[in-house]
């Protein structure tokens, strides 16, 4: 079959498309666009139209990425003036190559048709991947009407594949409970397939969601189950990094910090064999630096971040670890409070993180206050403040906690505004030899009861015969 001529340069169009995606971005979509719009003649064209597909949604991926850089000061309006000359009228718009990006999901359902089933799965996904984070309920409301374009196709695995897809956005999102209402439905279709490793992915994403709402029991039997699923087939490296780090995740809130590292330990392995710079990796790292910290041994962090595998992640998150580790290794609470303001994206965000430290804070504020009142009987609440660095709310509040769970035994007395500090009451053996006495009397007179029952029970039975 002859080749019509506009069907023969696709290969020298894509060429031409990528030498223009830096210095004229629209040009290389008007390209791009002009190879989709043709009809392709053999496989060889149709592959060439997923790479232009692919690639223009890179172009609008990367065009977002240049809008943020400039409107964060990243990139200088020199620089644009003389590299992007012709596409800097679009570099303001930052929401509208999102919005064009979503139509491109759209208008490339009548191109997935002429393609087979598995790659169109695999294409709309990697598509939906390049949305910005800040237009992610766009992303998901693409990603919800291809699940109903897939449902009206009878496209069972794309669609499957799709609704995985939106859970995990929706977690990201912070939708927790949707998220997790919707895997019940997707494990009760999938448990009747064979494919394992999509099984194990929806048992993760339950734990997940489980997890963040700390239903720690589902989220450990969704674990479980994934685990056990995933031992019964190959497991590809990046899905058991993913299961490392969800083990390590609930681990850590079991406060089982030597084993909730080893499990971060190998995350951080295997996402690095994949991607040295996946953010997952960096995540995992982080997680092992504050497992060191929990554990109480903020002196193994530094050679950790000496290791040649951390050196790719290197920069605020892990200085604020580091900060961390440096705050509990003086036992200062002015150091922990400074790690916590200077470092505040770093170590509040991320809920893991912002938990554990929260735990950590109280359990140096509680080792500071019992140093400061140890020596006294009687001490002033303004004093004990001062000593610590807190307020005067913020000390009365953790001294009553104290008494109540008998850290040290004592009263604040509030009208003249002191602790007044007992000594441990030594119980008396004489008491507890008496409450045994007492116990075994009680035991005698109740054996003597039922026998005594017992006996006149016959009695009354023999007058009756």
């Amino acid at each position: 079959m002859a080749i019509a001529p506009e069907q023969q340069d696709f290969s020298e169009q894509l060429d031409q498309a990528s030498s223009f995606a830096t210095s004229d971005p629209a040009k290389a979509e008007q390209i791009y666009r002009d190879v989709l719009s043709k009809k392709a003649a053999d496989e060889d064209g149709l592959r060439d139209q997923e790479t232009a597909l692919v690639k223009l949604g890179a172009l609008y991926r990367d065009h977002k990425w240049v809008s943020d850089q400039l409107a964060r000061g990243g990139l200088s309006l020199t620089w644009l003036l003389i590299t992007h000359t012709d596409s800097l009228p679009t570099c303001g718009r930052i929401h509208s190559k999102a919005k064009e990006l979503a139509q491109l999901v759209t208008d490339s359902r009548t191109f997935m048709s002429q393609i087979a089933k598995a790659k169109t799965a695999k294409l709309i996904r990697t598509l939906i991947d390049y949305f910005p984070a800040s237009s992610r309920d766009l992303q998901m409301q693409v990603t919800t009407d291809n699940i109903n374009w897939a449902r009206e196709e009878k496209r069972v695995f794309l669609r499957q594949s799709l609704e995985i897809k939106l859970v995990g956005l929706q977690l990201d999102a912070e939708q927790y409970r949707v998220a997790l209402s919707a895997t019940e439905g997707l494990l009760k279709e999938l448990k009747q397939l064979d494919d394992k490793i999509i099984l194990t992915e929806v048992y993760l994403l339950e734990s997940r969601a489980a997890h963040a709402i700390q239903n720690l029991p589902r989220a450990k039997s969704a674990l479980a189950s994934a685990r056990t699923t995933a031992n019964s087939i190959y497991c590809p490296p990046l899905l058991q990094a993913q299961l490392d780090l969800q083990s390590g995740a609930i681990n850590a809130d079991d406060k089982d910090y030597k084993t909730a590292y080893s499990y971060f330990f190998e995350a951080f392995e295997g996402f690095g064999q994949i991607d040295e710079k996946d953010p997952r990796a960096l995540k995992a790292l982080k997680y092992m630096l504050l497992c060191k910290v929990m554990m109480g041994l903020p002196d193994d962090v530094p050679p950790l971040l000496l290791l040649k595998s951390a050196a790719p992640h290197a920069g605020k998150d892990l200085d604020a670890l580091r900060a961390t580790a440096t705050a509990l290794k003086e036992r200062s609470l002015e150091l922990f409070k400074t790690a916590l303001k200077d470092y505040q994206e770093q170590l509040q965000q991320d809920p893991l993180i912002r938990s554990h430290l929260s735990y950590l804070y109280d359990t140096l504020l509680e080792q500071n206050l019992v140093r400061v009142i140890e020596p006294y009987s009687a001490v002033e609440l303004s004093y004990i403040a001062q000593e610590v660095g807190q307020s005067l709310q913020v000390v009365e509040e953790k001294l009553s906690q104290m008494i109540l769970d008998q850290v040290f035994h004592g009263v604040l007395n509030e009208s003249v505004g002191t602790l007044e500090i007992y000594d441990e009451p030594v119980e008396d053996p004489m008491y507890s030899t008496a409450l045994d006495t007492l116990k075994q009397v009680g035991d005698v007179v109740k054996s003597l009861y039922d026998k005594v029952s017992l006996g006149m029970g016959l009695s009354w039975s023999l007058l009756f015969i």
